[in-house]
């Protein structure tokens, strides 16, 4: 079995898609890369979903991480906001595929418990904890990059085998 471990988190979008890899050695975190796949909005759908699989596979190919993480889809009052937000987890969930990479899939619920021990944490606990468990001097930004080393850090403290 490996050291090191590489986890990839996602936070899924279509206008933006943030991405966090973080790799785990001896229980010590530390980003790889991390950044936001960004789209216009004056792109068809269809076409902004190639982009976000096509940097995607990219990034899958380029650092071949163990497991992927990705925020599931919850309640959401905007239908047509969910609705593409669905898509762009479904081509996210197809690159997974064709890599063949374990793919898990968190709530937001579950994220917070992991970053905090507490389900109803704001948006900025959750980013001061993204800050201090990866030792940056920075919260992250923009909002979709910390959510997905948010999404990171809870697989790597979910999964046991990664705590050695």
């Amino acid at each position: 079995m490996p050291i090191s471990k590489k986890i990839l988190g996602i936070d899924p979008g279509t206008a933006a898609t943030g991405f966090g890899l973080i790799e785990v050695h001896k229980g010590q975190l530390n980003i790889v890369e991390a950044g936001v796949i960004k789209t216009k909005s004056s792109l068809s759908l269809d076409k902004r979903l190639v982009i976000i699989h096509r940097q995607l596979d990219k990034l899958i190919k380029k650092h071949h991480p163990q497991i992927v993480s990705v925020e599931q889809l919850f309640f959401c009052r905007n239908v047509k906001t969910a609705t593409a937000v669905g898509m762009a987890r479904g081509v996210i969930l197809l690159a997974c595929a064709q890599n063949k990479v374990k793919l898990e899939e968190y709530t937001p619920l579950q994220v917070k418990q992991a970053l905090t021990g507490y389900g109803q944490a704001s948006k900025k606990q959750i980013q001061l904890m993204v800050k201090s468990r990866l030792k940056l001097k920075n919260i992250p930004r923009p909002d979709d990059l910390s959510d997905a080393l948010a999404i990171a850090i809870c697989s790597s403290q979910t999964n046991h085998y990664f705590k050695k």
